[in-house]
């Protein structure tokens, strides 16, 4: 219990980091793509690493004091793929907005109303998407608010670019900066509120056992994001050794990380 206002504010930040995004399409006469691809191979790294090296062994180890180590391995395994499958779902219903291309073709012609319509809609959709991202930093943080924090900032790099692809188009739409960044900065309030109704519904029902099918759960959720959304993005920004670089570095410093807290 006393984790949770930090949870919730660890959260928040890495939500409204999409602000930045936001700033950054403005503020920067030329976005520096190949830094950009190298930062979101960080934060892939970082997620993939704590997701297989502390999120699910934690919850394997719960699960098998509690019910035996095959059993307790099973329940574990089918909660992370549990996640992946929550993840694909919602990735498979709501359509992501590209913020590669965005950011590429913020200059291109294109109708105001029309430019307004795939700002808003990217809003939308980038909000669905940080549900569950919401949910994983909360679950990271609940756990140790110290630890969560490369968890925090990984995500936090995620959201920057997705603020770019709702603020650019709103932006070119508007010619408003104020309203483009706002908008930018609301999309990103969909993850501490994914944590806030995660945290309600199950908070009554929490015990060591659905705490560990939980960590298992978030950690399918923290690989897919990396897989499907984060490496393909980087990619799109830069060529795949830049973002690979980034990969393994975000690893190794979660398992520096890691070996520093034990």
């Amino acid at each position: 219990m006393n984790n949770v206002g930090a949870a919730i504010m660890l959260t928040t930040l890495a939500g409204l980091s999409t602000g930045i995004g936001g700033l950054v399409a403005f503020f920067s006469k030329k976005t520096n793509t190949k830094f950009l691809a190298f930062t979101l191979g960080i934060s892939a790294g970082v997620m993939i690493y704590v997701s297989f090296m502390e999120l699910l062994v934690k919850a394997i180890g719960t699960l098998g004091i509690i019910y035996g180590d095959k059993p307790g391995t099973i329940r574990a395994t089918i909660a992370f793929f549990g996640g992946i499958l929550v993840a694909a779902l919602i990735d498979r219903f709501v359509p992501e907005g590209n913020s590669a291309d965005t950011l590429k073709n913020s200059s291109a012609q294109k109708g105001k109303s029309g430019l307004f319509r795939t700002g808003l809609v990217t809003a939308v959709v980038m909000g669905v998407h940080n549900f569950p991202e919401g949910m994983a930093t909360f679950v990271s943080a609940l756990q140790s608010p110290v630890m969560a924090l490369p968890i925090v900032a990984a995500i936090a790099i995620h959201n920057i670019p997705e603020g770019v692809a709702v603020s650019v188009p709103i932006f070119y739409a508007t010619g408003n900066r104020q309203k483009a960044f706002l908008y930018s900065l609301v999309s990103g309030l969909a993850e501490p509120i994914g944590a806030i109704i995660g945290y309600l519904v199950l908070m009554p029902f929490i015990n060591e056992s659905l705490n560990a099918v939980i960590f298992a759960a978030v950690a399918g959720i923290m690989v897919f994001i990396s897989v499907n959304e984060i490496l393909p993005s980087a990619r799109e920004y830069s060529d795949s050794y830049i973002s690979v670089s980034g990969l393994v570095l975000g690893m190794l410093v979660m398992a520096v990380s890691l070996i520093g807290f034990m």
